[in-house]
């Protein structure tokens, strides 16, 4: 396996004669903790070369080197939620070799993948499918007569989530054998909010989990047959009446156990020895420290969930010398709210990575965090919107899909105001298929009454959301990327942009190149390879993808021999399709040359390096318009 990252891990010991799973089970008891040591060791050091997810898997250690002592994947199966933790996992099927690859180019991936690994048993990326997707799984085994065992390990956010609540709902009446981790740490990317955090929150801090805790280590001695159904017993009476009045999970008809030591290495393994014996659905709910072993990601567990590089011994990483896409929004709205006391600010878990953390340190009143749940975000947002509030809701790209049937439904339907700000529109680089942004502009090109937008530098993204903030006729959306686009100084005050209006910054009469967004500097690149062969080359900046400026398009579609546009999105139902659709209306047959990404999920890995393969780049462009010629 070739990767972007060429120095070797140094793995220790016991963790270099591990090749499957099946080894795990063949170290001394005393040796796991040494193996969780060395595990710890070499993910501190490996990360800090290629960046990744540090935070979370520090703190399921012992709880993969307990599943795999006491399972046998993949005959078993295990279903992690979003499946960031997973680097452990990876590590203890036969894949620490390749760590120090992980998130590069033909590396291994930041998430799982049912195509790397056989012991992968599920793919994922967003929150809140584990239960689901694992509840399949167990019926399918209960249809074929089966009798291996199905793990599904889900952080407590994973539980604020939609889809999570649906499969508790079904769970007690579709098997006999199902087995719930609840990893409790606080912590989703984000610290968690809502009810069910509270609640989990309040069970951590409870007197009753102190002394469970105090006394792990007597436990653990007498973990055996009668000893860890009393336990269980103990500490489940002790939530249930100090706690937990309601019952949550047994109303559900799944038997708790719990909470217990996340760490406990020792009381984990005998605790799921007796749970792969009984024939009911249970929950075991751990306690865990996200970041366990590395005091910088227990300082900063927001930053330590996922990031780049970073010093081992401080963990700090190099600071962009421009401002992130990310950190404009987050100033801008804010700034604009302080004018308008009718703007407020929706997030769904994410403040740090869409910056609303400067919206809500500032106004907190006016900001809202949902937890991870994009359909109610979009859902909140209108109710706002119908009482004369001006919402932006702030969702990845990638995580806006979950809320496709409420834009439809619920916002352009009944033509309100909330503004869509899709952060990571386009490339994701680095996290890989789940997490690339391309496929937004399909999704929601083709909705009646949306505006649909994306900037091609910092300065004309914050014009951009100034307009929205006045725009009041229905749901707008913004696009824009990770990271810097092009560094561009944001002048004093915002410009009010003329709604579907494009932007055209050169003329010319053979060729029209058309580069939206963050794609719009290549477009430059196109047009100086093409001016030096000696073409009249225009130049245009779209500024919108819906509506389009249909006036624009056919002046230099009735001009120019060619027409070719750019756009970080897939091609299909993209930003090039929509121009060719909108000329064969008019009637016009000028040819439309597309740059984008092909009909498939690109993989992860280095932008530039991504966009080399796929053809995204000024010399590809050149070579489809010269065709023309």
């Amino acid at each position: 396996m070739t990767s972007d990252s060429s120095e070797p891990t140094t793995l220790g010991p016991l963790l270099s004669t591990i090749h499957s799973p099946a080894d795990v089970k063949n170290f001394a008891d005393d040796e796991l903790l040494k193996l969780a040591e060395e595990i710890r060791f070499s993910l501190i050091n490996s990360l800090s070369k290629t960046g990744g997810h540090l935070g979370p898997n520090l703190g399921v250690v012992e709880l993969s080197i307990a599943m795999h002592r006491v399972f046998s994947t993949p005959e078993d199966k295990f279903v992690f939620d979003v499946s960031h933790q997973g680097y452990v996992h990876k590590m203890l099927t036969g894949r620490a070799p390749q760590i120090d690859t992980i998130r590069t180019y033909k590396g291994l991936n930041g998430f799982l993948l049912r195509s790397e690994s056989p012991h992968d048993s599920y793919g994922a990326g967003h929150a809140g499918t584990a239960l689901s997707a694992a509840l399949g799984m167990a019926a399918g085994r209960d249809l074929a007569g089966g009798n291996n065992h199905v793990v599904a390990v889900a952080g407590d956010a994973a539980f604020t989530c939609g889809p999570t609540l649906e499969a508790l709902n079904n769970i007690a009446e579709t098997t006999k054998r199902f087995i719930i981790v609840l990893n409790d740490n606080e912590w989703s990317i984000d610290k968690n909010v809502g009810a069910i955090a509270r609640y989990f929150n309040a069970l951590q801090t409870h007197s009753t989990y102190a002394a469970v805790r105090t006394k792990a280590a007597e436990f653990v001695e007498k973990v055996a047959g009668k000893a860890i159904r009393s336990l269980a017993h103990k500490v489940e009476e002790g939530a249930k009446n100090l706690i937990f009045p309601n019952v949550l999970f047994e109303k559900f008809g799944l038997r708790y156990f719990g909470p217990i030591d996340g760490h406990n290495l020792p009381l984990l393994v005998k605790t799921f020895e007796h749970l792969k014996t009984l024939q009911e659905p249970v929950v075991l709910h751990i306690i865990t420290e996200k970041g366990r072993g590395y005091q910088p990601a227990l300082d900063n567990p927001g930053k330590f969930h996922g990031l780049g590089a970073y010093k081992i011994d401080d963990g700090s990483t190099d600071l962009s010398a421009s401002p992130t896409c990310s950190d404009i929004f987050g100033r801008a709205v804010t700034d604009f709210a302080k004018k308008d006391p009718k703007i407020v600010a929706i997030t769904a878990a994410m403040p740090g990575g869409t910056k609303l953390e400067i919206f809500k340190k500032e106004l907190p009143e006016r900001y809202f965090d949902v937890g991870i749940a994009e359909e109610h975000a979009a859902l909140f947002a209108c109710g706002l919107a119908t009482e004369g509030y001006r919402p932006f809701l702030a969702i990845y790209s990638t995580f806006m899909q979950r809320a496709y049937d409420m834009i439809i439904h619920d916002m352009a339907l009944q033509g309100l105001p909330v503004r869509l700000c899709m952060d990571r529109g386009g490339l994701s680089g680095d996290d890989g298929p789940t997490h690339h942004g391309l496929f937004d502009i399909g999704y929601l090109r083709h909705i009646p009454g949306i505006i649909h937008m994306q900037p091609k530098d910092e300065d004309e993204f914050v014009d951009m959301l100034h307009t929205m903030a006045q725009y009041d006729a229905g749901p707008s959306a913004i696009r824009y990327p990770r990271g810097a686009i092009k560094g561009t100084p944001i002048k004093a005050e915002p410009q009010l942009l003329e709604i579907g209006k494009a932007e055209i910054i050169a003329d010319g009469t053979d060729v029209a190149l058309i580069g939206l967004g963050s794609l719009f500097e290549m477009a430059e690149q196109t047009k100086q390879l093409l001016e030096a062969k000696g073409l009249s080359v225009a130049l245009i900046n779209p500024r919108f993808i819906k509506p389009l400026d249909t006036a624009v398009l056919e002046e230099f579609a009735r001009k120019c021999k060619v027409l070719c546009t750019f756009e970080d999105h897939v091609l299909l139902n993209g930003f090039g399709a929509s121009v060719i659709e909108h000329l064969h209306t008019a009637d016009l047959h000028t040819p439309v040359e597309r740059i984008g990404w092909p009909d498939q999920f690109i993989e992860h890995g280095k932008p530039e390096t991504l966009k080399q393969l796929h053809g995204l780049t000024a010399e590809a462009a050149v070579e489809k318009v010269l065709k023309h010629f």
